[in-house]
């Protein structure tokens, strides 16, 4: 008898271990899967922003909390909308700086990134104020305005939190710019609050 449960217990810690690795798994891809807020975009540019748009072609403005893993996964794919879309489009990336924080805490490695794509402008968000002026509540939110502010798209350029390749917003962005918008419902947003 002793014989027979010296042999069970690898196979009831075998199971036990698999039972824990598939639940985790499934937690991880849950949240991996869940959206932020989408926020309240606005209908117009902001009038009261202090972001300033460049006059005759459209502008985007990201939402970025500087310190958001997911975000990464954001800003590449800025990088590759911004690639295929050269001259067509200006980014404003809005990186959340709270009152509580040090002098350039939001200078994180997503500040490094952004810089470095043509086209784009990181601006310290000093508490978020920006973010809200714009109705952004998550970081890598993007609302893309016309010529005349209009907002266009709004929603995430990302398929699911940190992944990066093809996805329907980054799509529908490149689409609206070339004129060919095919959705207007909001794309969901997957990073953390910015709030």
């Amino acid at each position: 008898m002793r014989l027979h449960f010296r042999r069970g217990v690898p196979i009831v810690i075998t199971a036990a271990w698999g039972a824990a690795v598939v639940a985790g798994l499934s937690l991880m891809w849950g949240y991996g899967a869940m959206p932020g807020k989408n926020g309240h975009p606005r209908a117009r540019w902001p009038e009261s922003t202090l972001v300033r748009p460049v006059t005759g072609r459209a502008n985007l403005v990201m939402a970025v909390h500087p310190r958001c893993p997911c975000t990464r996964a954001s800003i590449a794919e800025l990088a590759r909308l911004m690639a295929r879309c050269k001259g067509s489009v200006e980014a404003h990336v809005l990186f959340l700086a709270p009152a509580s924080m040090q002098k350039g805490w939001e200078r994180s490695d997503l500040w490094s990134s952004a810089s470095l794509i043509p086209g784009v402008h990181p601006i310290t968000d000093a508490a978020g104020s920006e973010s809200a002026r714009f109705g952004l509540e998550t970081s890598g939110h993007v609302s893309l305005y016309d010529a005349a502010g209009n907002l266009g798209f709004t929603g995430g350029i990302t398929d699911t939190r940190g992944h990066e390749g093809d996805n329907a917003g980054l799509d529908e962005v490149v689409n609206t710019l070339n004129g060919h918008a095919t959705r207007t419902a909001d794309y969901p947003v997957f990073g953390c609050p910015i709030f």
